[in-house]
Parts: C-alpha cells; structure tokens; sequence
C-alpha cells in the first residue's frame, strides 16, 4: 500500500497519530519538520509519483511534547525523560561527567549525563543553521525548543563562532579521531549535528568546553531490542519500527533515494519508507566501528555494504534520511547517518574527524568531483550518492498538507522569469532557446534531465544561473581555476567533470 492509499484508509476510518510513548521503552519522537525541499529550496507538499515525494515533513510521527515542572525541570511527555531546563555556563568534559552526582535540581539526587541517543531526541529539524561567520544571533533559528530550554549562540565575542553550541553526552566513541584524539558524541543545537568533540584537550591544546543538561528517568531509553523476523526484516520493540536487513548494496542521491523507498515491494509490505533523521540514528551502535570492531556501527543482525572511502580504507558508507538540513543557504542539504567513518579532509589528508555514528549532511545531487577536499570548514566528505536502508511502522503517518511556502526574493525573480518567457519558442528539453527552464527560470541542465550534472543547480542560491564565489563550497583555491573566462562566476561548461568511477565502489 502505497502512501497516498494509507492516507484514504486511515481518513476512511477515522485514524489519526497517537504517541506510543506508554507502550515502548524507547518511543522515536518526530523530527519537527513540517517544510518540504527539493533538491535547493522550500517547495509545496510533493504529489505521489512527483520529485522527492516521500520526504520526512509529509509524514507525522510522536509529536514533541513538553511540560514546564516550575521547578528547573522539564518532562518529555513522550519518552519520558526529564531534563534540566537550564545548561547554565559551558563546563569542561571532566566537569560535565563530575556534575551529575552532585546535580540537585528539582529536589532529585538521580541525575545522569545523557547518553546521545538520550540527547538526539531533543533535536528538532525545524531549525536552521546559520553561517559560521555570522557575528549575531539575529534571525536564526537553533535545533532545540527554545519555549523549555534555555540555549545560547556562541559568543563571538569571546572568540568563539555563532555554531559553537556544543552540548555533551556520556557517550564515547569507541575509535579516534584528528588522528589519535579520544572523543565523546555531542549534539550541536546551533546547527544541527552530531560528532565527535576532544574530552581534552583539543589539537590546538585548547580544553574544549560543552553546555549540559542531565537527564533522568526512563534508564531504557536508547536500549535496542532487536528481533529478527526471519523474512529479511528486523524489528526493534523498544521504537516500534521495522526495518530492511539488507541496505540498498549501491549509492543514490537523496531525490533517487526518496523514490527507491516509495516504490519499494519486499518482505510482503509496500509502505517502506526512507526513514527520518530520528530514525535512522536510532539504531546506530555506539559500541561499534570499524577501527575497534571491524564492522559498521549497527548490530551485527543488519549487513551493510562494504565501500573503499576515501583515504583507500576499507569502510561503511553513509546513509541517507528523508530529512532536509536547512540552512540559510537554503534546503539544498539532507540529513545522513555515518556508520562508517565520518572522514574530512584536513592537513592535506583524509581523516576520521567525527566519528562513525555521527550526523552530517550531504549535497542532495550533483558531483563528488565538485568538492575533491571535502566541504565546510573540516572538509566533510562529501559523497552525495549514499546508500539506503528503508523502515516501516513506527508512529509514522502521511501528513497531506503543510504550512504555506515562504518565497524568497530570488524565487519571485524566477517566477516573473517564468511569466515572461511563457510563448517563447521551446526546445526540445522544455527550455527556451537560451537554455532557459520553464521551472521557476533555472537553468536546464543534466540533472534535471535525470543525467549526472546539476553544479549549477546545486549552488546557485540567487537564481542567476551561475555561481559565484560567496556560493561557491569547494576549496577557495579552485575557484578561479575553474572560471575560465574569469568572470567572476562560474557556469555548467565551467564545472569539473565527474570522476569515472567516483568514490564508491562495493568491495568484493
């Protein structure tokens, strides 16, 4: 059953979402997300059968759900868990760990710090993340509510970034990073991910320090329990949620990947899913990786495709979500989950910087070759074709509408593109005669035409039909390599040709 048919039968009988939260140990709350994206921006709910229909907004889970305790506390009325409301200053890694035994607020002596997994559920995918060099907090949005808990940009003006929101957890990363570093698993709340953060000192010989809430109540919450159904399908009784035991066995990008999911027939069910973000980072295994345990951080009752990263080492891929990681750039970003090494590129050499089991983001399409050192300021690889392992059941159900589509200035521009160049002579691609689209006046180029292309597409912010340098997100070096003419911007005939085979080749 499809979801357009899973929405008639539960209209036709009166169905509508109800948090699990008393049932299971370990409830999935939704991500927040009620906006849908294509592949650059904000755009109306999907049809069936349309681009990147299947996305996380167009279906509503647990919704998040708090109580305000008056007392410093605030319960999570769908896991559970209740939580300081209030980080207070940033404390170091040894303070963060020291805290908890001595933490009385509310009157309770049972505080704990929190796992990650504890911690991620908190996230909410309707914020925003603002750029790193921005110097105030005006007009952004953080991924945490911010009615129950208190949050705080960075302070730039004690040095540090608007992103430096870091928030800490009990759990350590079983492996290394920055090339030998121990780390623990933090989620930033400025902008939306998950990595591993020094419990030290950091590279620089700097003691890095964290905000923290602690947690108690619900010792279950983030605790497995996987049973496998014996038709290539798991089941997790502590979420609720079913899943493929196989992944997708190739890379895909994220509108590819939406459409896998939504045409997908296996072990007797057709309404798999791609799963959220939540989702998906539930049933990461923190306790795996492939430096200490040679395998992929998940249980061992899933296979995952084997990949050659790309420092040449035997690793795991990432895997995509259905949820966009919105930026002020727009939502040309989606959400996935490394259970391989969360590699970048940094002192001219790939290296796990963050840690298998972190959460990152990815160009929903396009071309590796476009960013061959990473992208941001850590050189994130940058793989864009990821793999897929799909979900079913859960509190999921299909959503029909959402909030009305806020249009940027540069989408109205496109939109009068659109009206004048209506009655103009078409080729044979939909375009006009100056390679213009008749969707929303972007260019026409091969990704739209379901080829391999699409550098311009994926980072022209503007609509002009170029990209400048300030989109531009490759290393700054290339830039005026790549613009031939030097015009100051570059076109698609200016774009680096993708590589022959690309980074991912499944090992044998």
């Amino acid at each position: 059953m499809r979801m357009k048919d899973r929405a008639c039968v539960g209209m036709a009988l009166g169905i509508v979402s109800v948090s699990l939260g008393g049932e299971l140990s370990y409830p999935v709350v939704d991500t927040g997300q009620d906006r849908c994206y294509d592949t650059w921006r904000e755009i109306r709910y999907p049809s069936v059968g349309a681009s990147c229909f299947g996305q996380d907004a167009q279906y509503s889970g647990s919704q998040p759900s708090y109580r305000n305790n008056r007392n410093g506390t605030v319960t999570d009325l769908n896991t559970g868990l209740m939580w300081q409301a209030d980080p207070g200053a940033k404390k170091t890694y040894a303070q963060a760990v020291a805290g908890a035994a001595r933490c009385r607020t509310g009157g309770y002596n049972d505080w704990r710090l929190p796992t990650i997994k504890e911690l991620y559920s908190l996230i909410d995918f309707s914020g925003t993340d603002p750029d790193p060099r921005a110097s105030s907090a005006v007009s952004k949005k953080p991924f945490i509510n911010t009615r129950y808990f208190n949050f705080q940009y960075g302070k730039t003006s004690d040095g540090e970034r608007i992103i430096d929101s870091q928030w800490a957890t009990s759990t350590l990363y079983v492996g290394k990073v920055m090339n030998g570093q121990q780390a623990m698993f933090g989620v930033n709340f400025a902008d939306g991910r998950i990595k591993g953060y020094p419990t030290g000192r950091d590279p620089r010989g700097r003691t890095k320090t964290y905000y923290v809430i602690y947690v108690r109540g619900n010792a279950n919450y983030g605790k497995n329990d996987f049973v496998d159904n014996g038709d290539g399908t798991v089941t997790d009784r502590a979420t609720g949620l079913t899943w493929m035991k196989v992944d997708s066995g190739k890379g895909m990008d994220w509108p590819s990947a939406l459409k896998h999911a939504e045409e997908m027939d296996y072990a007797g069910h057709s309404d798999w899913r791609l799963p959220n973000a939540k989702e998906l980072q539930s049933i990461v295994d923190y306790t795996r990786s492939p430096d200490t345990t040679r395998s992929a951080a998940i249980d061992p009752v899933f296979t995952c495709t084997r990949m050659r990263n790309e420092a040449g080492q035997s690793d795991y891929g990432h895997y995509w979500s259905s949820t966009t990681h919105v930026s002020q750039r727009g939502g040309s970003r989606g959400v996935y989950i490394a259970f391989g090494r969360g590699l970048g590129y940094m002192h001219s050499r790939w290296m796990d910087v963050h840690g298998a089991g972190c959460q990152r983001s990815d160009a929903k399409s396009g071309n590796e070759s476009d960013m061959p050192q990473g992208h941001g300021s850590q050189g994130d690889a940058q793989r864009i074709n990821n793999f897929v392992r799909l979900v079913r059941g859960g509190t999921a159900e299909p959503r029909a509408t959402g909030p009305a589509v806020a249009m940027r200035a540069a989408d109205r521009q496109s939109g009068r593109q659109q009206s004048e160049q209506r009655g103009r002579p078409q080729d044979s691609r939909g375009g006009n005669r100056h390679g213009r689209s008749q969707l929303g006046g972007r260019p026409t180029d091969s990704s739209s035409a379901g080829g391999s292309g699409g550098f311009v597409t994926r980072l022209d912010r503007d609509g002009d039909g170029r990209v400048s340098r300030q989109e531009f997100d490759g290393p700054s070096q290339h830039f005026p390599v790549l613009d031939k003419n030097s015009d100051g911007y570059l076109s698609e005939t200016e774009a680096p040709p993708p590589p022959p085979n690309g980074h991912f080749r499944p090992q044998r």
